[in-house]
């Protein structure tokens, strides 16, 4: 199957019926059609940064090492973080790498590399020394600490960031120790905030003669930034805010709570109204007049009493049951979702969030679908992720003109 087909997935025998997001109808360009990235990351972070663009249509060029590829490769999450992705393989040790690797990036409009701050300079691969080619290049820098601060040659990842960022220190119950998220969200957060910072770059590039720059992410900063208003909280009061384990202090009632068949349900009725349609859905409407629980500072107040109230009704019901009326009041509410429970929903598939994408090593496999989602010209998986310098010769040949004779010398020296 060519790389550029576009890739078409029904559903199999007892499953839901997945299918990768269809091709624009409208004769509409992807957004970052003409756009060309070279995707230097590894792991996590940057690749996601990469893929997301190249879903909305950016022709993105994976550079890994000959041989063996980056630590990921083959992995399962190696063929999601690089999907839609072609690749290439290049040795930077090697001057002649070093030179293809320029010519790349002399083709480019962006270079996206995580590799820790100073590297590329060591490697006389600076931003400004490759700008000094291609001077519209937007470099999109991803790393544990940043580019800049006395931290910045600190080695960096995900549960590392989450540490430094706060959120550790604030996840897990008030009798125990910190606890690290199900997630790997410094990674994803981070790649996000590349994604948008090499976009607003690219602006930045349309609108001020054309001139590329860096764009410098840390992951510990993609996760405080996200902390809301611990900082405000603390210069006000001198605290921190510590580990409250499921309750979020001030909003009320806001919890999870087993039901009767054994499911764990969470329900968020913070607002006035939200409360009100909460209390008819339970049919105690004596709890708006209760003097504990009137108005939302009362309510705060006494939070573990409106929690243990409002537990014993559900505890009393099954899960459908307490869940039809919740959803029949308006009251924000879910059940405790696991994978299995998100592969098997409705709305998951509605919004084609689980999308089954090939790949040459696993089969294929279920996947997060694209987001955002655009009206006029969604994104798209475009293709699989590639095997290791699977594009070698359409990369170096087509685009930067190398014979077959010369390819083959720098394969046979191990440059690519």
């Amino acid at each position: 199957m060519a790389m550029d087909t576009p890739i078409d997935c029904t559903a199999r025998p007892g499953r839901l019926a997945r299918i990768l997001l269809p091709m624009t109808t409208n004769n509409l360009r992807p957004p970052l059609d003409g756009i060309t990235v070279i995707n230097a990351g590894q792991i996590l972070a940057a690749p996601h940064c990469a893929t997301m663009l190249a879903e909305f249509g950016a022709d993105v060029i994976k550079v890994e090492r000959p041989g063996t590829g980056e630590p990921n490769h083959g992995t399962i999450s190696y063929v999601q973080e690089n999907r839609s992705q072609r690749g290439v393989t290049c040795n930077l040790a090697d001057p002649r790498g070093k030179d293809l690797f320029r010519k790349l990036c002399a083709h480019a409009d962006v270079l996206i590399e995580n590799f820790r701050p100073g590297t590329l300079e060591k490697m006389d691969l600076a931003p400004d020394s490759l700008r000094e080619l291609n001077p519209a290049l937007v470099v999109t820098r991803v790393s544990g600490y940043g580019q800049t601060g006395p931290y910045r040659e600190r080695a960096g990842f995900d549960r590392v960031a989450l540490g430094f960022a706060g959120m550790t220190y604030q996840t897990g119950w008030a009798d125990g120790p910190p606890v690290r998220p199900g997630y790997m969200v410094a990674d994803y957060s981070a790649g996000v905030f590349a994604a948008m910072g090499t976009m607003v770059a690219l602006r930045a590039r349309d609108v001020n003669g054309g001139l590329g720059q860096d764009v410098d992410v840390a992951l510990y900063e993609a996760i405080w930034k996200q902390s809301g208003t611990h900082a405000s909280q603390f210069a006000h009061s001198g605290r921190n805010r510590e580990r409250t384990g499921n309750y979020w202090p001030g909003v009320v009632p806001a919890e999870q709570w087993e039901t009767a068949d054994g499911h764990h349900l969470i329900i968020n009725a913070t607002t006035q109204g939200t409360f009100e349609r909460l209390v008819a859905a339970m049919q105690q409407p004596d709890l708006l007049t209760d003097p504990r629980f009137e108005i939302h500072r009362d309510r705060r107040k006494n939070h573990e009493a409106i929690h243990e109230i409002v537990g014993q009704w559900i505890g009393a019901l099954t899960l459908d049951q307490a869940q039809h009326l919740l959803d029949k009041h308006g009251v924000p509410a879910t059940r405790v979702y696991a994978t299995s429970d998100i592969m098997a929903n409705e709305h998951y598939q509605a919004r084609e969030q689980i999308l089954d994408v090939p790949s040459e090593q696993h089969g294929d496999l279920p996947q997060p679908g694209i987001v955002p989602r655009l009206s006029m010209t969604p994104g798209r998986v475009r293709h699989r992720a590639p095997t290791l310098g699977e594009h070698n010769q359409e990369i170096y040949g087509g685009l930067l003109g190398l014979s077959d004779n010369d390819l083959n010398q720098l394969s046979a020296d191990g440059v690519i």
